[in-house]
Parts: structure tokens; C-alpha cells; sequence
């Protein structure tokens, strides 16, 4: 085991990828001489040289393009967003073309396209959103959103072997705050498979991305009062875990469905009616949601504390919902 930050594990599953298969290229904006907005392919350019790591025009439709053609001739792309946002310049590619085109031709579209998503940084409303729930209802598209370093190589390699469009949510917020020990050498993390963060018997909290350390936190509250909390972990959110919700949801009979995007239309909505419709036996109170106030991400560092879900609004959920 080393220990990274889940930025440098996800640097670290990119250069291997890349070293093990010389299909892989990567391709975005400043991701080559600059090393990428975040730093992320710091190195790469040197490594691997102006034919493998591709600066680009500022121009997602022209990004997502080159990847979806460069995929069907037999090409492994991972495209860089630079900023989640800004995929929905290339919206229509990725839901009517690379989501489809197995399915019209039985051709693979094995392409990645890194998405650095999510709030907490006061990036403002073009720079902070959490979009993976336009996606999830395209049949198709496998949506990642890492939490740990382990999971982020893990599963950054995993979606590069993946024969299918992959879209990979990582969050900004985690890059350089979130440490953790990484395996050495080469391994992969199943897609679809949620891996239970903290074992509970009360109440089982649903969630992925950064909010699985805000509902460490609460858990890390309830602990204190006698109440353990059970931490799912989707990693995979198309498609998720459904056997692995269940069983926690049949075990603890209290569940809140926790993520980081708008409440409207999330995903947690899908998650929950999946639930009640699966496991309402098991239920001994209603399914909770939790997510972000359905408004535009605010620049201001007070309006996104409030905007965005936090350990103590899970805290007031959680003793409401164990109260009833």
C-alpha cells in the first residue's frame, strides 16, 4: 500500500493505463504542456509524448466527437472535461450517439470522459455542478463517481478497459483534501458494485462522491447517542448496487437516499422509488432524501453552505427519521 491524494491516484490510473495499452490517448484542454487545470496529467506530455496527450481547442462538442470516432476505429480515448459543466456542450453526442451506437451496430465505443464536478470551492454556477443525473436516464452510458484514492484508480482503470461510453465524476473538492492508502501494482474495481463504507444497524445513509465523508460525519455524531449508521457507497451510479442497497435497507429498515446534486429529478429519486417499490416490507419509516437546493450553485461561500447538503442538515434528517 502508498498513500495518495485521490488526485494523484487518478494520475496514477490514467499513466498505467496508458503504459499497459497503447491505445489509450488522452485528449483536452491543457491537459498537455499546462499538465491540466488541476494538474492531473502534470508529467504526461513528457512521458508520452504530443500524440498521446492532445491539446485541444476549447471546444467540448469538438472533444466528445474526436472520442466517439476515435473509439469506434478501435481507440481507447479519455477526454477531460476540464469542468463537469461544460459537457452539455456535447450533450447530444453522448446521449444519441456514443450512448447508442452499440446497440444500432453492435459496435464497442470504449471512451472515458473525465468530468470534474461538484461544489464546496466557491467555483460559482458554471463551475460547481454535479450533472451525472442528466445522464443516468440514458440507457447506454455507465456513470462513475469515485469517493476514495483506491476507488478513483481503481475504477479509472476499470472504465478505460470498459468497452462502453464512461462518463467519470470527479470531485473537485477531493483532489487534494482526501488521502488514502492505494494498492500497489495493477487492479480494477468491478463497475456496479457499491462497497459498504461503515457497517450500521439503524439507519442506512445511500450516497457517493464527497457526500459519503458528510454522512461520516453525522454518523461520527449518532455514534455518540447509540445510534450506528450504515455508509453505502455506490462508486457506480449507472448502474448501481440495487442488491447491495437492499440488503442494507432490509437489515436497518430506516435508509436516506444522500447526494450532492439538485433534489428534483436526482438520482436519489430513482433510488428511492426503487426501495419502496422492492423493500417496503422492510421499511419502518419513510424514505428520506437528501440533496442540494434546487437553485443554481452560488458563488458566495455562505449561500453554498446553505445550498449544499451537509452533515448537519443529515444530522436533522436522521433523528427525525429515527424518531418516527
Amino acid at each position: 500500500m502508498e498513500t495518495l491524494t485521490y488526485l494523484e491516484a487518478i494520475s496514477q490510473g490514467l499513466a498505467e493505463e496508458m503504459r499497459r495499452d497503447a491505445s489509450v490517448f488522452l485528449l483536452g484542454e491543457d491537459i498537455g504542456f499546462y499538465g491540466g487545470a488541476f494538474k492531473v496529467t502534470k508529467g504526461f506530455i513528457e512521458e508520452f509524448g504530443k500524440d498521446r496527450v492532445l491539446d485541444t481547442p476549447l471546444s467540448e462538442i469538438a472533444i466528445v466527437g474526436v472520442s466517439v470516432g476515435s473509439a469506434l476505429m478501435g481507440m481507447r480515448p479519455v477526454a477531460e472535461m476540464q469542468f463537469a459543466d461544460f459537457i452539455s456542450n456535447g450533450f447530444n453526442q453522448i446521449v444519441n450517439s456514443a450512448a447508442k451506437l452499440h446497440y444500432r451496430l453492435g459496435a464497442a465505443v470504449p471512451m472515458v470522459i473525465r468530468c470534474p464536478s461538484g461544489g464546496g470551492v466557491s467555483g460559482g454556477p458554471f463551475h460547481s455542478q454535479n450533472p451525472e443525473g442528466w445522464f443516468a436516464h440514458t440507457p447506454g452510458l455507465k456513470i462513475v463517481c469515485p469517493a476514495t484514492p483506491e476507488d478513483a484508480k481503481g475504477l479509472i482503470k476499470a472504465s478505460i478497459r470498459d468497452d462502453n461510453p464512461v462518463l467519470y465524476f470527479e470531485h473537485k473538492k477531493l483532489y487534494r483534501h482526501i488521502k488514502g492508502e492505494v494498492p500497489e501494482g495493477d487492479y480494477v474495481i468491478p463497475l456496479g458494485k457499491g462497497r459498504v463504507h461503515r457497517s450500521g444497524r439503524d439507519l442506512t445513509i445511500i450516497t457517493y462522491a464527497a457526500m459519503v465523508y458528510e454522512a461520516e460525519k453525522a454518523a461520527n455524531e449518532l455514534v455518540q447517542e447509540g445510534i450506528e449508521v450504515e455508509i453505502i457507497d455506490l462508486r457506480t451510479v449507472l448502474p448501481y448496487d440495487k442488491e447491495l442497497v437492499l440488503e442494507s435497507v432490509r437489515r436497518c429498515n430506516r435508509v436516506i437516499v444522500l447526494h450532492e446534486d439538485t433534489l428534483t429529478n436526482g438520482i436519489g429519486g430513482d433510488i428511492a422509488a426503487f426501495i419502496s417499490q422492492e423493500a417496503f416490507e422492510s421499511l419502518d419509516a419513510p424514505v428520506t432524501r437528501i440533496a442540494a437546493l434546487d437553485t443554481p450553485v452560488p458563488f458566495s461561500p455562505p449561500l453554498e453552505k446553505a445550498f449544499l447538503p451537509n452533515a448537519e442538515k443529515i444530522l436533522a434528517a436522521a433523528r427525525k427519521l429515527l424518531a418516527y
